[in-house]
């Protein structure tokens, strides 16, 4: 029997939403029915300009007909097959074409199911990659304050946004946090910041705290995305690689939001021009169709492991739907979108558009620093007192109902909408977003 699919359920009460105040939903729901290409259907019928790509993950817009043919195709083929000693054509496919887009020093792929999977994956293969080589007191990591590194309590433990992780108590211990790059000096600044390189300086001070044999990664977001876009001064990132290869320290590059073409090119590492050990990654990896992610590792970090007896498991660790068979047709099929239309370095034929259109917003009521690289940007308010994160709230609130989708955290605005977006677009997001502006209290 078919199911009965209302355009509202009747009851909202039974499902309790993941970083959503749900009493303020749940008075007032916001429902989307319907989705294609750059916009969202309402469940009562309007067209919304999606400026987020989803959850920074629909890179190539909705509903494609690319990936969700070769969804529906895999699926009728074949639904599911196990990932330990077993394989299957696709996840070894898929594997290959993401390495062969990625940074010249990446060799192999371990694949999760989300970037939470993806961070507790990496951090576990870094500890387990000093031990097999004999370093086993290489056990601290080293993450930075507002990173964010997915709600995994491995994640939440290098992560350093307050909220996420004051709740939920001891989670991995031996974990220290470089200070963030959130600079006043650097306001309004157009791509990267100017100011902050020596932030970098601070990893010397933590190596000299807790000597450099205990440490086993450090762990950054490149760009860090949900604590509210902020880019990295020049120079920064460089100095992060030189002070872990000097002192044998993995470094690890989150790019679950950065990953798949969002800076304007495929991975920030390219764009950046620094070469980490490992690249987490998912959410654009199948344009966040179906659930899937990955963790990208030099040849060395895998070699270390492929010793002993052949018929030895190398890594204890993995999950039941790494390489999940529907997934990797998902993946295949966003590569093939993604490479077709260009849009791995569209970001950067838009950047100029982009970067000139956010920065018309200067000037408007309560807006104190804008933020852009690529096609993602920011857009930060000044705070209510005693209301951390009110107007914000109420700008997404009176955006959507303007007919535009935006993400806010804090009292940042953050937009990223999909790399097919058209000046045109970017001109009605935008547009919008300043007359929303006008209105806020």
């Amino acid at each position: 029997m078919a199911l009965d699919r209302k355009p509202a359920p009747n009851d909202l009460s039974a499902f309790w939403m993941p970083f959503t105040s749900n009493r303020q939903f749940k008075s007032n729901p916001r429902m989307f029915v319907g989705a294609k290409d750059m916009h969202y259907t309402t469940a009562d019928g309007r067209q919304v300009l999606d400026g987020t790509a989803g959850l920074w993950c629909c890179n190539a817009g909705h509903c494609r007909p690319k990936i969700n043919e070769a969804i529906a195709r895999q699926a009728a083929e074949m639904d599911y097959a196990p990932a330990f000693q077993m394989g299957h054509p696709a996840a070894f496919e898929l594997a290959n074409r993401v390495i062969d887009i990625a940074p010249e020093n990446m060799a192999h792929m371990f694949f999760t199911n989300s970037g939470s999977e993806s961070v507790d994956t990496a951090l576990k293969i870094a500890l387990a990659y000093h031990r097999v080589r004999g370093e086993g007191t290489r056990t601290r990591f080293i993450g930075r304050e507002r990173g964010y590194h997915g709600v995994g309590f491995g994640g939440i433990s290098v992560g350093g946004i307050v909220n996420n992780r004051r709740f939920f108590g001891t989670a991995l211990g031996g974990v220290d946090h470089l200070p963030h790059t959130h600079l006043p000096e650097n306001a309004f600044t157009k791509g990267m910041p100017e100011h902050g390189a020596n932030l970098a300086d601070e990893l010397e001070r933590l190596v000299t705290l807790h000597g450099a044999e205990n440490i086993a990664a450090v762990i950054v977001e490149p760009m860090a995305g949900s604590t509210g876009v902020l880019m990295p001064p020049k120079g920064y990132l460089e100095k992060l690689r030189a002070i872990t290869a000097k002192h044998g320290i993995l470094l690890i590059f989150d790019e679950v939001i950065t990953g798949f073409g969002r800076l304007g090119a495929p991975f920030a590492a390219q764009k950046l021009g620094v070469l980490p050990d490992m690249i987490t990654c998912a959410k654009g990896l199948t344009n966040g169709v179906i659930p899937m992610g990955g963790v990208l590792t030099t040849a060395e970090i895998h070699d270390a492991f492929m010793t002993g007896p052949e018929h030895a498991i190398e890594l204890f660790h993995g999950y039941t739907y790494s390489g999940n068979p529907v997934a990797c047709a998902a993946g295949l099929a966003t590569l093939d979108t993604y490479i077709e239309e260009g849009l791995l370095t569209r970001a950067e034929e838009l950047a100029g558009k982009w970067e000139e259109a956010l920065h018309s917003l200067k000037g408007l009521p309560h807006v104190i620093d804008i933020r852009n690289m690529g096609l993602v940007g920011a857009v930060e308010l000044q705070p209510i007192d005693g209301q951390p994160g009110k107007r914000a709230f109420d700008a997404f609130l009176k955006a959507y109902d303007a007919g535009i989708l935006i993400r806010v955290t804090g009292d940042i605005i953050a937009l990223s909408p999909p790399l097919i977006v058209s000046e045109a677009q970017i001109d009605e997001l935008v547009g919008k977003l300043a007359e929303v502006l006008k209105t806020l209290d």
